[in-house]
């Protein structure tokens, strides 16, 4: 599990969402430039991910890779 993830806890932006665990593993998002299933809102014709926790939950490790597979 040690390569799906970990939590940098001294960045200075950490904690950046308000969940328990916080993977950092995909602190910029990867599915960003993809049709994501994520919460996000578009502001000004920019995608505002900053509500979105679902990169960094654990529990969708798989699912970011399966998208970013099919989305390269």
């Amino acid at each position: 599990m040690s390569h799906e993830f970990f939590s940098n806890k001294s960045c200075k932006y950490y904690p950046c969402h308000e969940i328990e665990e916080i993977n950092c593993l995909f602190c910029f998002c990867p599915l960003y430039h993809t049709d994501c299933q994520g919460d996000y809102q578009m502001i000004n014709n920019i995608r505002d991910c900053s509500e979105c926790e679902m990169p960094h939950d654990a529990k969708n490790y798989d699912a970011v890779i399966v998208a970013v597979r099919e989305n390269i």
